[in-house]
């Protein structure tokens, strides 16, 4: 493996065990990796440093493919310290740092705006979302699973949305035959349903679709799933919803009606971090590559 990256320097801010895998590829290709967040975690190679020291020294920062909460607030893992993606952290940045991230929540994309960083979501990334649907897919499955009384086979599955994460996921859930209907905004996805099979309707019909279902995914990240949607279905439906934070589900709602839902964030470093891991490693070297070409 080559030392392409011999002396950049790169910040990683917290994470979970898809980051573990990355910081070891940035070693690997001889970056100069400063880790925040990383206390008490074993990467001798790298620089365990201030948050401050980190992103006004780097050419490239890394914050979580689980991105922030609304505040800009990461997770850092293994280590609680409280790490924000806010104005004065922004003001520190270098202009000609690259900021990377799963998905950059509104509070991350103004202030980022504000102060002139550039911004590349990992989520948006045609490869690396395409591939982490598949973790997302198993994982999202595995917890419906572990929720229902009845098998995936021959249970009736809605899935919200029809981007990449949700193609795998219908896909996966017509695979284990069950009975899977697509909702989609978009007449092109719908007709890419209807091709794999798939029953698909339009959002205007949601109340009908869902209404009888055993099971619902929703990837769309805004209120979907409202009050008078919830209303409307049968008490012991079970919803996984995957949408980025705060997912487009009533939760107060659902827990009122006594309806299981779940907000399934950072499902691929959950059920498969080496995977997801080498999955993003790979996006955040090839992003890297091209910055520096």
């Amino acid at each position: 493996m080559g030392n392409c990256l011999d002396g950049i320097p790169v910040a990683v801010l917290g994470g979970d065990a898809r980051e573990f895998i990355v910081v070891r590829s940035l070693v690997e290709r001889g970056a100069d990796v400063l880790l925040v967040g990383y206390e008490n975690a074993q990467f001798p190679q790298c620089r365990h440093v201030s948050l401050k020291e980190a992103i006004s020294n780097s050419r490239f920062i890394l914050a979580p493919m689980g991105n922030t909460d609304q505040t800009g607030r990461i997770k850092a893992v293994p280590d609680r310290s409280v790490i924000m993606l806010d104005r004065e952290v922004f003001s520190c940045i270098l202009p000609e740092t690259v900021l990377m991230i799963g998905f950059a929540q509104p509070v991350v994309r103004q202030a980022a705006l504000e102060f002139g960083i550039e911004v590349v979501e990992l989520a948006e990334d045609d490869e690396v979302a395409i591939l982490n649907s598949i973790p997302t897919a198993e994982g999202a499955i595995f917890l419906a699973m572990e929720k229902l009384p009845i098998t995936i086979h021959g249970s009736r599955a809605v899935v919200l949305g029809f981007g990449r994460c949700a193609q795998t996921l219908a896909r996966t859930l017509q695979a284990l035959r069950a009975q899977t209907t697509v909702v989609a905004r978009n007449s092109g996805q719908r007709a890419r349903a209807y091709e794999m099979g798939l029953a698909s309707f339009g959002f205007d019909q949601i109340n009908g679709v869902t209404a009888n279902a055993d099971l619902i995914f929703n990837t769309v990240p805004a209120m979907i799933l409202t009050d008078d949607v919830l209303a409307g279905l049968r008490q012991d439906t079970v919803i996984i919803d995957l949408a980025s934070s705060p997912g487009g589900t009533d939760f107060k709602a659902a827990e009122r009606l006594g309806i299981q839902a779940v907000l399934a964030l950072g499902l691929p470093g959950k059920v498969a971090p080496q995977t997801a891991g080498e999955i993003m490693a790979k996006g955040v070297l090839k992003i890297i590559s091209q910055y520096l070409s």
